[in-house]
């Protein structure tokens, strides 16, 4: 993949959600080591750092007060509160790299792709989906860093999560990690029709995954 496409000197605006436990995290990795032209914009937040987390690669870990500061200057293109934690994804950050020519994935919740399709309704947005209930919740307890409470909170939200699939440009659903991976690298490269959210055979299967809830 190029870094500054031939036809358009400004990069394009990937952004991907998707509930939690979806995979969003894996898949993203996968797809930054396959194209090293992409570039990541790394996020602020005000959750702990995990110990598997390395400053300014990951997150940006801030204080409230801090985060709050910036909401109050204008610095974020999207924020959102996500299990009492904020996070939020610098404007100048991404105006930068898009400037450079370069092609940016932003790895956000719905709530802050909404506001991204406002301030950039030329992004393309991508949700990515588990291939079954029962799997989200398999995963969910499968990370052995969450109590019994947290798990079944974030269980919940990402039924609430799922519903707005439809929001989204294209949806991904992460049952085959190397058939998403190239799912997801066909719509970066320009295709995916398949997986555009307007296909009735897609919107089959989205739909047969809500009814198991």
């Amino acid at each position: 993949m190029s870094s500054k496409p031939a036809d358009n000197p400004r990069g394009n605006l990937f952004v991907i959600a998707a509930p939690s436990g979806a995979g969003k995290t894996t898949l993203v990795h996968k797809l930054m080591d396959a194209n090293p032209a992409l570039r990541f914009s790394v996020s602020y937040t005000t959750r702990p750092k995990r110990h598997t987390e390395t400053e300014g690669k990951d997150y940006f870990f801030v204080t409230p007060e801090t985060f709050q500061t910036m909401i109050d200057a204008g610095d974020f293109l999207e924020h959102a509160l996500v299990f009492d934690h904020r996070y939020g994804t610098a404007k100048s950050q991404v105006e930068s790299l898009l400037n450079d020519g370069r092609n940016v994935i932003l790895e956000i919740d719905w709530q802050g792709a909404q506001q991204v399709r406002n301030h950039m309704p030329e992004c393309r947005s991508i949700f990515v989906l588990p291939p079954s209930v029962a799997e989200l919740k398999h995963r969910l307890k499968g990370r052995g860093t969450d109590s019994v409470a947290v798990i079944e909170r974030r269980y919940q939200d990402a039924l609430g999560d799922i519903s707005h699939w439809r929001e989204f440009d294209f949806a991904v659903i992460n049952d085959d990690l190397e058939l998403a991976h190239a799912e997801l690298e066909d719509i970066v490269s320009g295709g995916g029709d398949a997986n555009a959210t307007s296909s009735p055979v897609l919107a089959d299967r989205i739909n047969a995954i809500l009814q198991q809830s």
